[in-house]
């Protein structure tokens, strides 16, 4: 009997091991399988992308260097030149920032609404919770230069239709981040509102928002960063500001390279600026959130 009662545990720890060991090697090989299809993936992408362009890749990569050693040579010819085309570019980024600025302000406000619509033990309507999670994935997964395209071909060149676009695919993307950071909040306050017979609107904004405040704000600060850049890339599409300029005089090519280096200096400055000023308030949030 005892000789039965200790073969029992061992014979159970060797079951335990072997099933390990199997599920080990089960994702050993998942992973090897993963690996070899994204290196096959990524081999057969790249045959195709060089088949297809006009030169080829290879032939070409001895030439990467040309264009903006041809930017920069033409910049130092004419530096004298650069401030004043430095002056006279700045109102163009005055408004990429502006685009910017007011598409952020649109989309917190947008993620703002599908987060706490969308978070289980917040929403208003708990059952229609999938469809608001859907809406933000479709929103931040449509790219802004394809929302942008579509509407420069409705609304015209401009910078309505890239603050549109922006904005669009701001909500989506802030209205994932701004949910996963409210399904962390305390409920009590939320309970007890509305024990008290606080409408819906009223526990968000009393119960809620203190809670993700900084989080919300230091998400909404980084998005900032990000649609400075978005907005001078749309600009290459017609939709105005500094990439407008700039794709006008790197079109021109020779003749026009100093004004493209002038741009490249505002907006690599005006990138780094914001960048530093935006890292410093998200870090004070965080710290502040932290204590």
């Amino acid at each position: 009997m005892a000789d039965t009662a200790l073969s029992a545990p061992n014979t159970s720890v060797a079951s335990i091991q072997s099933s390990y060991m199997a599920q080990v090697q089960r994702r050993r090989l998942y992973g090897g399988l993963t690996l070899l299809l994204f290196v096959v993936l990524m081999v057969s992408g790249f045959t195709i992308a060089d088949e297809r362009n006009a030169g080829g890749f290879w032939d070409g990569l001895d030439q990467i260097g040309d264009y903006p050693a041809d930017v920069l040579s033409e910049a130092w010819e004419k530096r004298a030149d650069l401030p004043g085309l430095i002056a006279k570019f700045f109102p163009a980024l005055v408004e990429t920032i502006n685009i910017a600025a007011v598409s952020t302000l649109i989309g917190v406000a947008g993620g703002l609404v599908l987060s706490l619509l969308g978070t289980r033990g917040l929403a208003k309507w708990p059952r229609l919770i999938p469809v608001f999670r859907r809406l933000s994935d479709i929103m931040r997964a449509i790219p802004e230069i394809v929302i942008a395209l579509v509407l420069i071909f409705v609304l015209g060149g401009g910078p309505v239709p890239a603050m549109i676009a922006i904005a669009i695919h701001t909500a989506g993307a802030l209205g994932k981040l701004f949910s996963e950071v409210a399904e962390n909040a305390d409920l009590k306050p939320v309970e007890g509102l509305a024990s008290t017979g606080a409408t819906w609107s009223q526990r968000m904004l009393l119960g809620v928002l203190p809670q993700v405040a900084p989080n919300y704000v230091s998400y909404g600060l980084l998005r900032f960063e990000i649609n400075i850049r978005a907005s001078a890339i749309l600009g290459f599409v017609g939709a105005g500001g500094l990439g407008y300029e700039l794709r006008n005089a790197m079109a021109w090519g020779p003749g026009r390279f100093d004004e493209a280096a002038a741009i490249f200096i505002l907006l690599f400055g005006t990138i780094v600026f914001f960048d530093q000023v935006s890292s410093h308030y998200r870090n004070r949030l965080t710290e502040g959130q932290g204590q």
